[in-house]
């Protein structure tokens, strides 16, 4: 019985080994398909750089057979009075060399050229991918997985598009050119190098394997170095607030040390493969010599030849030699661009219809028909089925617990998330089928989160609606109340708030988000807790910009400020992914419940 019971186990690591190989294979097959999308613009180049580098590779091969004719058949004639043949030898060699040099030249250039093209398409293409991405995919990719892709990733791939083609194309061509001549020089001694060149292709498989699997986690410690790093750095706030310095260092000391010991256990690896591959190599040398030798004094082998053999022997593990050197950027690059690909096949969970139904203007009415949702396959019901009706105009607030499903809904009516089950629609159309340019023109959601870009303060409100003037960028400040503290500032509105806003204070910041958002005139506005970051001077300025400016237009106001509340038309109490009240501010204080407790407690504090 006992005996039997290692079975299952090696079924199920085979099974787990299949589905690697599986996924190993998909990977390759997306970075073929990206590699095949980047070569097609340049594909004429790719050919030019094809023919000159076969040229290049024949006339950097040819010198030790023309060298080989020089002494059998020059010397000889010159001997005999004759210099034709030599000089002719020596103009084929010089020949070659300037042919050699100039095209290997031409394809390096053209080689550099044309990886650098391909790079820019491909960082243009990932960072339009992830700036298209929904949320979903930003809360599954940290940020600092997004920078290793167009950072680290990137430069490997550099290196791969730049010397890929010199290197492995050129290489190989010389080998195989050099194999073909020393076959069709002397068929002997080819079948000894083909025989010496057994050992050297079991070395180079066990090379490429370890090395595989070295770079790969060479990659991956790299990529958590640097997730680290920028994480760290963004959160340095919270990281001094709360004193995480030394637990944050043992982390990064962790993991730079981890990523030494990879880089360490490659080093290793490539440290006995090119010792053992010189060695084969002068072996090979040494042999083809000794052989030739034998036959020259036998008179089966004419001593030009023989020089050329050796010089052959000599050249053939060259161009191994220099493989090996690239294969550590050839994995690192193959790895990069399997991540890259890997992440540009990433699914969006939000998608852009096929046929969009256009609207230009919404009017604002939001409607929910049996909407539930969950933010994963098989997770916790966030929120229940709700079906809601908000006209057009109406201000409406909702109010809860921490964890209630309030956000949940906000995010909805702004589709960075698809509803699991039900619709949601604006004006009457199902939001999957609304367009995102007419989307965000129709929506705007204004978060805790004042996220200021690098610029002046008329820039960062300006975001709201490109190509406004400065009248329309000044009248929004003005409206919300934020007017007065620009112009206090060094330089007003052109005052740069340098990187995340950090020359505002919070609240001035969200004051700069309100402007962006109101110039931006949606229809449908959503505060998703705006007012958390304000004090209670600066929120009674904003209260005043609310009132007169969300009259005209659709308002979901998240809080739990009830001073905000207090000017919504209607309240929606959420608990537990539920509505559980949903009246005006008065009624619902009257009638007392989860509403008139939160509005006692509040009036009590103040």
């Amino acid at each position: 019985m006992s005996a039997a019971a290692p079975a299952p186990v090696r079924e199920e690591d085979a099974e787990q080994r299949t589905l690697s190989t599986a996924e190993n294979r998909q990977a390759r097959r997306r970075s073929f398909a990206l590699l095949r999308e980047l070569i097609s613009p340049v594909k004429g180049a790719f050919l030019a750089m094809s023919v000159m580098v076969v040229i290049a590779q024949a006339a950097v091969v040819a010198p030790p057979a023309i060298i080989a004719w020089g002494i059998d058949a020059g010397l000889p004639a010159l001997m005999a009075g004759d210099g034709r043949p030599a000089l002719l030898a020596a103009a084929a060699h010089i020949t070659c060399a300037i042919v050699g040099g100039v095209l290997t030249f031409g394809y390096v250039r053209q080689g550099t050229v044309v990886g650098q093209q391909m790079l820019l398409a491909l960082r243009r293409k990932v960072f339009r991918f992830t700036q298209k991405q929904d949320l979903a995919f930003h809360e599954r990719y940290t940020s600092g997985r997004i920078v290793s892709r167009q950072t680290s990733d990137m430069e490997a791939l550099r290196e791969l598009l730049d010397f890929g083609v010199d290197i492995i194309v050129g290489s190989s061509l010389s080998m195989v050119f050099t194999i073909i001549l020393i076959v069709t020089m002397d068929w002997v001694t080819g079948v000894v190098m083909l025989l010496m060149l057994i050992p050297g292709v079991a070395l180079t498989v066990w090379f490429q394997k370890r090395s595989r699997e070295q770079y790969r986690a060479i990659r991956t410690h790299s990529a958590r170095l640097i997730v680290h790093f920028v994480e760290a750095m963004s959160g340095i706030r919270a990281v001094q607030a709360f004193r995480t310095e030394r637990r944050d260092a043992a982390e990064f000391d962790t993991l730079a040390q981890d990523y030494r010991d990879a880089s360490l256990r490659s080093i290793q690896v490539f440290g006995i493969y090119q010792p053992a591959l010189r060695i084969l190599a002068n072996t090979t040398i040494a042999v083809v010599l000794l052989v030739g030798g034998f036959r020259v004094l036998e008179g089966d082998l004419n001593v030009g030849v023989l020089v050329a053999l050796v010089l052959y022997a000599r050249r053939f593990f060259l161009p191994i030699d220099e493989l090996a050197n690239f294969y550590n950027s050839f994995q690192s690059g193959i790895s990069a661009l399997e991540k890259i690909a890997q992440l540009l096949a990433e699914a969006p969970h939000v998608r852009e219809p096929e046929q969009p139904v256009a609207l230009p203007r919404a009017q604002g009415r939001i409607d929910f028909e049996n909407v539930s949702f969950r933010y994963s396959k098989g997770g916790p019901l966030v929120l229940k089925p709700l079906d809601l009706e908000i006209p057009a105009g109406q201000t409406v607030a909702l109010v809860g617990q921490t964890g209630a499903g309030k956000s949940t809904v906000a995010k909805l009516i702004s589709r960075f998330y698809d509803a699991s089950a039900g619709y949601v629609r604006l004006d009457g159309v199902d939001l999957r089928e609304i367009s995102a340019a007419d989307r965000t023109r129709a929506i705007v959601m204004v978060t805790q989160e004042a996220y200021l870009f690098s610029g002046t303060v008329a820039d960062n409100i300006a975001l709201g609606k490109p190509g406004a003037s400065r009248e329309e960028i000044e009248a929004a400040a003005r409206a919300i109340g934020a007017d007065e503290f620009i112009r206090a500032l060094p330089d007003g509105y052109d005052t740069d708030v340098h990187k995340r806003g950090g020359r505002v204070s919070a609240g001035q910041r969200q004051l700069i988000s309100f402007a962006r958002a109101f110039l931006a005139d949606p229809a449908v506005l959503i505060l998703d807790e705006a007012t958390s970051s304000l004090d209670i001077p600066s929120e009674r300025l904003v209260q005043e910009g609310l009132t007169r400016l969300l009259g005209a237009r659709t308002a979901l106001i998240i809080a739990h400020r009830l001073s905000t509340v207090m000017i919504a038309d209607r309240v929606l109490v959420v608990h537990d992914g539920e509505v559980v009240e949903d009246g005006s501010p008065a009624a619902l204080i009257e009638a007392g419940g989860r509403f008139a407790a939160l509005h006692g407690a509040w009036q009590d504090s103040l």
